[in-house]
């Protein structure tokens, strides 16, 4: 496989707070990176700095054919070509509520992309039916579930036919029963090649459906492997200690 991600040496701070330190790893294409750890351990910091929803302090990151040196010089133009590599799924669908499910998803291809509306009607229309929300295209999000929601945030990254989906754990904000509902929009998305890195604590889900994990703690990488080795057999006491508190926390 050809590494569709590349980072090395990646910081961010914000303040004090030196959230990341010395990041560096890659992710092959057509592969699913699972990011694990506790709470304020910097994974999503590390998940919004692909995109450049934050800035990284230092670090050399390459993301399909645009490489950045954020210790370097570089353009606005730089940052939006670096940005239109990857669609970003957020945990809280963030969809316009003023705009229907059909208007929301052709945004971007659109206004950004400068596609015709004719074309990415027709590209909307079959994204959704392949999740399951055909018949909703003109309904407004507060008309549907979270769960629904969700889906069509991941339909909205993927109309925009990025090389890399970025999912920021997609299923924190749901009620359990509605978890399953993206976790298999996730599984059918790996199972036609895409590239995604997923910040989750769904370890089952990283477990069955990813290709690499990599363990965040403390703004570092403490373990990175195949998920059977960092799951199934950690090497790391830290590795072991988180897996063991999320089942059994008390």
């Amino acid at each position: 496989m050809t590494a569709l991600i590349q980072v090395d040496g990646l910081t961010k701070a914000f303040g004090d707070n030196e959230v990341l330190r010395g990041i560096e790893f890659s992710v092959d294409s057509g592969s699913v990176t699972a990011v694990i750890g506790p709470s304020g351990s910097g994974k999503t910091t590390l998940l919004r700095s692909l995109n450049a929803l934050d800035v990284p302090d230092t670090g050399v990151i390459r993301v399909a054919d645009v490489t950045i040196d954020f210790a370097g010089d570089y353009a606005k133009s730089d940052i939006a070509r670096y940005r239109s590599q990857s669609g970003f799924v957020f945990q809280n669908h963030n969809l316009f509520p003023h705009k229907t499910v059909l208007e929301n998803v052709i945004e971007g291809p659109v206004v950004v992309q400068r596609r015709p509306v004719a074309d990415a009607t027709a590209d909307a229309q079959r994204l959704l039916d392949s999740v399951g929300l055909g018949d909703r295209a003109d309904d407004y999000p507060a008309q549907l579930s979270g769960g629904q929601q969700q889906r069509v945030g991941i339909v909205r990254a993927v109309a925009m036919n990025p090389k890399v989906l970025l999912l920021d754990e997609p299923t924190s904000a749901l009620d359990p029963e509605l978890v399953g509902e993206v976790l298999r929009v996730i599984r059918d998305l790996a199972a036609q090649n895409w590239t995604m890195v997923v910040v989750t604590h769904e370890i089952s889900f990283a477990r069955q459906v990813s290709d690499q994990v990599l363990f965040v703690d403390g703004g570092v990488i403490v373990e990175r492997g195949a998920p059977e080795q960092v799951i199934g057999a950690p090497e790391h006491e830290r590795t072991a200690a988180f897996l063991r508190r999320l089942t059994d926390p008390i």
